[in-house]
C-alpha cells in the first residue's frame, strides 16, 4: 500500500526523469518522502527506491549516513545544538544541559508530548556565531540561557520564536515562515518547497524528447 500521495509521487518520477542516472535524485527524493510524511520508515524507502527504479539498498543507505533524515517519527520540533569545537568552547555544553533541564529529557530523546526532540549535531558551519543551535531549516545564533528560553517557550505554544534567525532581519520585510504543522518548518518541508521540477534543464536527461 501506497504511503505517499499522488502529488508526490509524481514529483519523485519527475525528478527520476530530470537526471541522466535515477540515483541522483535519491536525496531530494527523500527529502519530498519525509516533507509528507515526517520520517522515513523501511515501507516509505521502499515505495522511493520504486518510484526511482532502484534497489532499496540505495535509500536505506543514504538515510543511514545522513543525520537529516529521521528513522523514527521525531517531535514536532527538532533542536539540534552544535558540539564542534567552536560551539564546546563558547558554552554549547551548557546550552545542551539547560535544554535538558526545560524539556526533562535527555539528549537525543523526545518529550512525552511529541513537542521536542534533543539533539546534539556535528559542525553546523556557523563556527563565528558560537552557541549555535538549528531548528528545522533555521539557526539560531550566539544563544544564552534568555534566547534558549524565549525559544524553547514561543514553540511549546506552537508561535513564532521572539529570536529571529539567522539572516532574518523583521526591519527589512524578511520573515520565516511557519510550518504546515508548526510554528517552524521541517528541514525537509523547507528543501522541498525550494525545489524547483521543471523537465529537464540545457535538454539533458533521459526524460528529453
Amino acid at each position: 500500500m501506497a504511503r505517499l500521495s499522488g502529488e508526490t509521487q509524481k514529483k519523485i518520477r519527475d525528478l527520476r526523469d530530470r537526471f541522466p542516472h535515477p540515483r541522483s535524485a535519491v536525496l531530494p527524493a527523500l527529502h519530498y518522502a519525509q516533507a509528507e510524511t515526517g520520517h522515513l520508515d523501511d515501507e516509505t524507502l521502499a515505495e522511493v527506491a520504486r518510484l526511482l527504479d532502484l534497489p532499496v539498498n540505495m535509500t536505506t543507505e543514504v538515510v543511514g549516513f545522513y543525520t537529516m533524515f529521521d528513522r523514527t517519527k521525531p517531535g514536532k520540533y527538532k533542536l539540534e545544538v552544535c558540539r564542534n569545537i567552536s560551539c564546546a568552547l563558547m558554552g554549547a555544553g551548557k546550552v545542551v544541559s539547560h535544554l535538558e533541564g526545560r524539556l526533562g529529557v535527555r539528549c537525543g530523546e523526545t518529550t512525552p508530548d511529541g513537542k521536542f526532540t534533543l539533539l546534539e549535531a556535528e559542525c553546523l558551519g556557523a563556527c563565528g556565531y558560537a552557541p549555535m543551535m538549528m531548528i528545522g531549516p533555521y539557526f539560531y545564533e550566539f544563544l544564552d540561557r534568555g534566547k534558549v528560553d524565549a525559544i524553547v517557550d514561543a514553540l511549546a505554544k506552537d508561535r513564532k520564536p521572539p529570536v529571529p534567525p539567522a539572516g532574518y532581519f523583521p526591519k527589512d520585510e524578511v520573515e520565516p515562515r511557519a510550518g504546515k504543522d508548526g510554528a517552524v518548518p521541517t528541514a525537509s518541508e523547507e528543501i522541498r518547497d525550494r525545489l524547483a521540477v521543471h523537465g529537464n534543464p540545457n535538454g539533458s536527461g533521459k526524460g528529453d524528447a
